[in-house]
């Protein structure tokens, strides 16, 4: 199992090919397919589909709250045993929503953001709302890439009211670090879903940015009736109007992608949060201004 997994991992690493495999198909019609093929609820299905999985990615169910899933959708939607990601109480920062690897980040210059370095691209493109544009402008931001592997449910990064969401229809190109470095403003091509949350205690505007991939559409808020996906028209705002607890949690990717955290001038930082290191859910993110 080990030589094959290694193996696997070699041409995975071959960018050209890592490439062509997952952008040079029909992407919509593969994401579409997946996403139907992944609620299977047949034993064999599941059980093979989970073992193909576990051959590409370093799936970990130790932390899982149940280890019986119907389906490989089931177990990629999993939920964590109660208190397996601590989150961090100290009211001035923000944390992270979600397990990720931490991708650009760093201060918003004006309304321009990196997708990798030498890679910009324009908030105007990726929030299609010049007022919620106009609140991050000279910002920060921290880009979150969850892998197949990980837990892909996101949560509140602090106590905080959702006001909207807007959904923007789009590609689904795939967001690993190789197509970053191809395709130029990425983010703004693909499905995503601009959320607007309001911090309770300071008023503070803060955005969460759910992007798709290849294979990974489809979103599920916790307060929205409906679920965001491929065969919606966008963009389209839908209002909210829901309290949440800090870490409580918000939703889930479908099959799982890239998040996005969009803060005001003002907002640093943590200094533990660095480009290609790991970080956990209701770990600290950002520091907020002094009041």
């Amino acid at each position: 199992m080990t030589t094959l997994r290694s193996a696997l991992a070699r041409i995975a690493a071959q960018e050209d090919l890592n490439f062509l495999l997952t952008n040079r198909i029909p992407r919509r019609l593969a994401t579409r397919f997946i996403g139907w093929f992944s609620r299977i609820e047949n034993p064999l299905v599941r059980d093979v589909s989970i073992g193909i999985w576990r051959l590409f990615s370093d799936l970990d169910l130790s932390e899982a709250k149940t280890t019986r899933f119907r389906s490989m959708h089931d177990c990629f939607i999993r939920e964590l045993k109660d208190g397996a990601r601590p989150i961090a109480a100290d009211p001035s920062v923000l944390v992270s929503p979600c397990d990720a690897i931490v991708g650009a980040n760093g201060r918003i210059e004006g309304t321009r953001v990196f997708q990798v370095k030498g890679f910009p691209y324009s908030l105007a493109d990726l929030v299609p709302d010049a007022a919620t544009v106009a609140q991050f402008r000279d910002g920060s931001y921290v880009t979150l890439r969850l892998t197949a592997g990980m837990y892909h449910r996101f949560h509140a990064p602090h106590d905080c009211r959702v006001e909207s969401v807007t959904y923007i229809a789009g590609d689904t190109w795939n967001v690993n670090p190789i197509a970053l470095k191809r395709i130029e403003a990425l983010f703004c091509k693909n499905e995503r879903a601009v959320v607007r949350t309001r911090l309770a205690a300071t008023g503070h505007a803060v955005a969460l940015v759910p992007v798709a991939a290849i294979l990974v559409a489809s979103l599920r808020f916790r307060f929205l009736d409906i679920g965001l996906d491929l065969r919606l028209k966008g963009p389209c705002t839908l209002p909210c109007d829901a309290a949440l607890a800090k870490g409580q949690e918000m939703g889930w990717f479908q099959h799982g992608s890239t998040i996005i955290v969009l803060a005001p001038k003002g907002f640093s930082l943590c200094d533990t949060v660095r480009e290609g290191h790991r970080i956990r859910l209701g770990e600290p993110l950002m520091r907020l201004p002094d009041l």
